[in-house]
């Protein structure tokens, strides 16, 4: 099941894989480089109907220096059917673009964390076939950002720390510093970087705090109902409504009926687009404006 974490994780590694710099520094490699990325096709799906997806796979192409296939994944609890997909993946992505693969998986608590590292082993009797070893971004790997100054240097990071970081007992801090340091930039940058933390915290208590530090923004992530998207909506709702409201008394005006003051202002200011829509319909067959707001 694709959740809302999955999404923000695939938005983040897609458009701003240098938030993988824990990653190449754990293997000594330089830090990443986004021009040295692309995206290739998630689907591992094979002729037979069988539908597996990793959540983002990366092409690492530098100009000098090894070529490999990242495949990130998401993972918010302990799965075993996850850990036999995993298996799966790096197989199948090797013999499809004969290259090494690194998994990297991120995760939020410990203890999914802890699980993830593996190794995952394929075993029969004293004999291995296959292992798969996962290299894991959670609260062990990434650090814990609380200077803003870093926010701004390395915002993909930063939102990458507030997520896995969501519940760490030192939470509301990072929050706060990463809400600090994205205030920095132009308003629809930081609107941008809010809305990609609300909707990787998903349905965790840290997501209640970073909400009361964002401000009124129109949304990125449509249908995931974040603060930004709200406030969006009810705009859009409120200007749907003044459409409504002016086309009654158009209909009204040339149909020629008495337009009280009380009339115009009980029509201009209703915000229920339901309502508005029924007197919109009826303002061609009532005797009188008045008439609208009887019931039947």
């Amino acid at each position: 099941m694709v959740t809302a974490t999955h999404e923000a994780s695939h938005q983040l590694f897609r458009k701003h894989p240098e938030a993988l710099t824990p990653v190449f520094e754990a293997l000594g490699l330089p830090p990443p480089v986004k021009t040295d990325f692309h995206e290739v096709s998630p689907d591992a799906t094979e002729i037979r109907p069988v539908e597996r997806r990793a959540d983002t796979v990366l092409m690492f192409e530098p100009d000098m220096g090894e070529h490999f296939v990242l495949a990130v994944e998401a993972q918010t609890k302990k799965d075993p059917d996850k850990a036999k997909n995993w298996a799966y993946y790096v197989a199948y992505l090797r013999a499809k673009y004969d290259l090494p693969v690194l998994l990297v998986v991120v995760c939020r608590d410990r203890s999914t964390a802890a699980w993830a590292t593996g190794p995952f082993e394929s075993t029969v009797g004293p004999w291995t076939s296959q292992v798969t070893r996962p290299f894991v971004m959670g609260p062990q790997s990434v650090p814990a950002i609380t200077d803003a100054t870093v926010v701004a240097q390395q915002p993909a990071l930063a939102a990458l720390s507030a997520i896995v970081h969501s519940q760490s007992p030192r939470a509301a801090a990072i929050l706060e510093t990463v809400a600090r340091g994205l205030v920095s930039f132009e308003p629809d940058m930081t609107k941008y970087w809010f809305e990609v933390v609300e909707v990787g915290l998903e349905s965790t208590p840290a997501r209640k705090n970073w909400r009361k530090l964002m401000q009124n923004v129109v949304t990125h992530y449509p249908g995931h109902r974040t603060l930004f998207e709200e406030k969006y909506l009810e705009g859009k709702a409120e200007g749907e409504a003044k459409g409504e409201a002016k086309g009654i008394l158009r209909v009204l005006e040339v149909r020629g009926l008495a337009l009280s003051d009380d009339v115009r202002q009980r029509i201009t200011t209703c915000t229920d687009l339901d309502r508005l829509n029924d007197w919109l319909d009826r303002s061609g067959t009532v005797e009188r404006a008045e008439d609208l707001f009887t019931e039947g």
